[in-house]
């Protein structure tokens, strides 16, 4: 497990290390059990998001010590959402920070961004353990610790005597180390696909800027205070009016409904009757998959709000289909 952070499998046996654990682990298990009660309907899209784009899925953890999952966090700092953004680093990652609505508290917006500076940290620094350290303490300050201890060896790095970097920058790292110990131990296995977990996982979908959520909320079905909880980068229980459109989050397994009763804001509106789920295999294209439900290409597209024909594997698409086809796959 440590190898996914870049740390050698010695640490474990550290004595630094095996201090913090003893003093620490009863009260970071209280934090795990209740972290993971909270945040139990968006870390499968956490997840997806970490491995789609080349990033250890136990980098969850370093959202869990930033957060607690709690998507609408503020620290006395002022830094917000899962992911503990500052207002000018969230510029510079395309978080919008506005009035009526804050990009930091949207699962899939602030991850995305998290993600972008992880690996840019990962090619500037080259391990992924200094990537989590810069991410607390800022580049500059890793860069000068690494010169002043001559080495970018963890244990040198965080050691409690020569203080290389500030204490809780040294402690950050153990907890990310010591509740992804708890977790992989706990089997959270956020790999093994349930049933239960696929209804839990999360999809964005584009709605017209001025909609009211409960009128959305409505057309699902669903409680209004559950599609809110969803969506807390909105101040207000409206869309904003400042541009045409703006992506929500919605349970995935709202999506159906929402093709179906909500009119899309592309003009190229999808009126088949049937929507099913596709998952991208290896080696299919928009074209061949229309093929495959015979449906147009472009309808594929327009569903799924595509900025082109690029797919990703093992991506989820909706694909509108007619009652035959629908009828046919449901056998």
């Amino acid at each position: 497990m440590f190898h996914e952070f870049d740390v050698d499998e010695s640490y474990l046996y550290n004595e630094a290390f095996i201090s913090f654990v003893l003093k620490h682990e009863k009260k970071l298990r209280s934090f795990y059990r209740r972290s993971l009660l909270r945040g139990k309907e968006i870390l499968p899209t956490i997840q997806g998001l970490l491995v789609e784009d080349g990033v250890s899925d136990l980098f969850i953890y370093l959202s869990m010590v930033e957060s607690g999952f709690s998507t609408d966090a503020i620290s006395p700092k002022k830094a917000v959402g899962l992911w503990q953004f500052m207002p000018t680093t969230a510029k510079d990652y395309n978080l919008t920070v506005c009035h009526s609505y804050d990009e930091r508290c949207d699962t899939v917006s602030a991850t995305s961004a998290a993600i972008n500076y992880l690996n840019k940290l990962h090619k500037q620094f080259g391990k992924w353990y200094l990537s989590a350290i810069a991410y607390n303490c800022g580049e500059g300050c890793v860069s000068r610790a690494i010169k002043r201890a001559g080495t970018d060896e963890l244990s040198v790095l965080i050691d409690g005597n020569l203080k290389y970097l500030p204490r809780e920058t040294r402690q950050y790292m153990k907890k990310i180390l010591l509740l992804a110990m708890i977790g992989e131990n706990d089997t959270l296995d956020f790999d093994n696909e349930t049933d239960e977990k696929l209804e839990n996982r999360l999809i964005q979908v584009d709605v017209l800027s001025g909609t009211p959520l409960k009128e959305i909320a409505r057309l699902l079905k669903m409680k209004e205070e559950k599609l809110l909880s969803l969506n807390k980068s909105l101040k207000e229980e409206i869309i904003p009016q400042e541009r045409p459109t703006y992506k929500i989050t919605i349970p995935i397994d709202k999506v159906y409904a929402f093709y179906l009763r909500y009119p899309l804001p592309d003009k190229k509106r999808v009126f088949k009757s049937h929507m099913i789920s596709h998952t991208v295999a290896l080696g299919e294209t928009v074209e061949s998959i229309a093929k495959l439900y015979d449906v147009d290409a472009e309808e594929i597209i327009t569903s799924n709000h595509l900025k082109n024909d690029f797919l990703v594997l093992d991506s989820l698409l909706v694909i509108p289909v007619n009652k035959k086809i629908f009828d046919k796959i449901s056998k």
